[in-house]
């Protein structure tokens, strides 16, 4: 579970997820959180969790200081599930005791870190459980040991994405995304050189097959399937988003990004990318199709914040396949599968995506390509 300190005024706002469930308008949010500020009584129902949070997304800023900044390493206890299951590229972790060991070799590399929030785009409720997506930037010194070896005494700066099931003052699932692959460059390592090496060890310690079946982008040689038609004209959020993802890396139709993005929206992603505009955009989608020419994406999780007057804030958790035969950034094509998780969070204004923030852990892609 990750931290923050600085968190944006508008976030907590309209909830509204999968299951259309804690429904609350952003100016009807805002008043009550100007109202109650002062005595710090509660703005949503939290039966179950720690008095002292007033909404999930104080739990989720209030838990993640307590453990990292405060260095309250003990709250796993209580705000972790004893048989949690976390998600993250380089495969699953099982276990708060798991946790527990992750948390502290962390800490012990990076002991100042800090982690600045920038987003909580949340979804459900108190009876069903809430699903949160925490956006946040990591700040520390290299001090100790890390997987890559000894302290190097680099600065580092990264974004990472948490996606957390509660229920009942307890985290039972996580998806916890990085951005490793700036973490591997600015402590002064060779990224390609790094994964080899590291793929090389996993693969004299794996004892298990790698089983990989055909890419579920379309069925045999015909075309990916078509997204049903709107049930009304009024505009849906996550229909919205789930047509971006599926006509521009399903279908390939890249001219759609004119029906999806602003003309100057702002792309942050992984490995310090950063641009603005749909030409780059379009150039960024190529980059990957490139090496990947059977890429495919699957939508596993949507929330949203927010409402039509002030702009959606939207949050999808994502899976994206494919197999490495063609040429581009990663290099000569080793025929490797991959399959990796990542997290989009989107700023919709107007029917268009504004800003669009992507995490995904690029350094768990280069080990799998050159996986043996």
């Amino acid at each position: 579970m990750a931290e923050t300190t600085t968190m944006k005024s508008d976030v907590g706002t309209k909830a509204d997820c999968v299951d259309d469930s804690a429904k609350i308008t952003l100016q009807n949010m805002l008043d009550i959180q100007f109202l109650e500020a002062a005595n710090g009584r509660r703005t949503q129902s939290m039966r179950g969790f720690n008095p002292r949070y007033k909404d999930i997304v104080d739990y989720i800023i209030g838990v993640t200081h307590e453990i990292w900044e405060e260095k309250g390493i003990g709250k796993l206890y209580d705000y972790y599930a004893n048989a949690i299951h976390l998600h993250t590229s380089s495969g699953l972790v099982y276990g708060r005791e798991a946790v527990f060991a992750g948390t502290i070799e962390s800490l012990a590399a990076f002991p100042d870190r800090r982690l600045y929030g920038d987003e909580v785009i949340w979804g459900g409720n108190d009876v069903d459980g809430f699903y949160t997506s925490h956006r946040l930037r990591h700040e520390g010194t290299n001090r100790g040991w890390t997987q890559y070896g000894p302290p190097t005494g680099k600065r580092v700066s990264y974004w990472s994405v948490a996606d957390c099931r509660v229920i009942r003052n307890l985290i039972v699932e996580e998806w916890l995304c990085r951005d490793e692959l700036s973490l591997v460059l600015q402590l002064g390592l060779d990224p390609v050189e790094t994964a080899k090496e590291m793929a090389a060890r996993a693969a004299d310690s794996d004892t298990g097959l790698q089983i990989a079946g055909d890419i579920e982008r379309g069925i045999g040689q015909l075309p990916p399937k078509r997204l049903p038609a709107p049930s009304s004209e009024r505009f849906d959020p996550e229909r919205f988003v789930r047509g971006l993802v599926h006509e521009i890396w399903n279908w390939r139709l890249l001219n759609k990004a004119h029906d999806y993005y602003q003309e100057n929206f702002a792309f942050v992603g992984p490995s310090r990318r950063a641009f603005t505009g749909i030409n780059d955009f379009q150039a960024y989608v190529l980059s990957l199709l490139s090496p990947f020419p059977d890429l495919a994406m699957t939508v596993d999780n949507y929330c949203q914040v927010g409402d039509e007057r002030s702009g959606y804030r939207t949050a999808i958790r994502w899976t994206m396949r494919g197999t490495h035969t063609g040429y581009g950034v990663y290099g000569e094509p080793t025929g490797n599968p991959i399959r990796i998780m990542g997290v989009s969070h989107h700023v919709i204004r107007d029917e268009r995506v504004e800003n669009e923030w992507t995490i995904f852990d690029e350094f768990a892609l280069l080990k799998q390509i050159f996986a043996r």
